[in-house]
């Protein structure tokens, strides 16, 4: 269940995905209730420094009185960070980390991270990923993919600039070539360690239209804070005709090299 916007920010950019409300209010209320017990103890020391202090006529006593009483507020902070964990901090985590959209009814990309860019890979609309191979990875092919395959004849590689339709999920299938990245887009309030060797899943659902930031979260190099790429969050009809472009360019660059490899072997 979404929650409704507070009003206020914390600091945070703006929420732009389908479960950043959820994170946000989850935050706000962990804020709000932060800054009353500071507000509370605050009070509660400064009444402890005016009626105890040292004054003529009194005489400091040093017997523990109330010892038990002493461990209520505890117990009171100790049940309420239970309940918000029970209650809204394990299902949200649930419904962002444990479980994803149908595959069939979302946008999937596959993001293989390396020092210092991120490679996006599209299916194209087939929706149908071609075979990638190590073998094949050069400076023009940077995730290896196999063009002899059938599937890949439509597919769509672009670096550092993913775009994403609106309202409609998206699952990233990442991957690293060298070290461990994260891929990070607050506006969406997600983050996910992308790990060689390993095949790691995020989701979201874009509500807004837009340019947002990715970012690596994960010290990966000299090169770390120059590891930035964008998300630009389409309506329908625009990713429609993005996609076709892409397509389209590619089988233009490729009739293209067709044409001039003749000339280059005869030379």
């Amino acid at each position: 269940m979404i929650k409704e916007d507070w009003g206020f920010q914390t600091g945070l950019p703006e929420a732009a995905s389908s479960y950043a409300p959820n994170i946000d209010w989850l935050m706000n209320v962990l804020h709000v209730v932060m800054i009353g017990i500071f507000v509370v103890w605050g009070v509660y020391f400064i009444y402890c420094l005016v009626a105890y202090r040292a004054r003529d006529g009194h005489t400091g006593t040093y017997h523990q009185t109330g010892e038990k009483a002493s461990f209520i507020p505890d117990g009171l902070i100790l049940a309420f960070e239970m309940w918000l964990i029970l209650a809204f901090g394990i299902p949200i985590w649930a419904s962002v980390k444990q479980s994803t959209p149908p595959p069939s009814e979302s946008n999937n990309i596959h993001v293989i991270a390396q020092q210092f860019a991120w490679n996006i890979h599209y299916p194209g609309p087939d929706g149908k990923f071609g075979r990638r191979d190590v073998k094949l990875v050069s400076a023009s092919n940077s995730i290896g993919l196999d063009e002899s395959d059938p599937a890949s004849k439509d597919d769509i590689v672009t670096i550092n600039q993913m775009s994403v339709p609106l309202g409609k999920p998206t699952i990233l299938q990442m991957t690293s070539k060298d070290v461990i990245h994260d891929f990070w887009v607050s506006n969406f309030r997600n983050k996910q360690d992308v790990v060689p060797g390993l095949n790691t899943n995020l989701w979201f659902e874009p509500t807004k239209t837009g340019k947002f930031e990715i970012a690596c979260a994960q010290l990966c190099g000299l090169g770390h804070t120059q590891m930035v790429g964008n998300v630009f969050v389409k309506t329908p009809e625009e990713f429609d005709e993005w996609q076709k472009s892409q397509v389209a360019e590619k089988a233009g660059t490729a009739s293209a090299a067709g044409a001039v490899a003749p000339s280059e072997n005869r030379s």
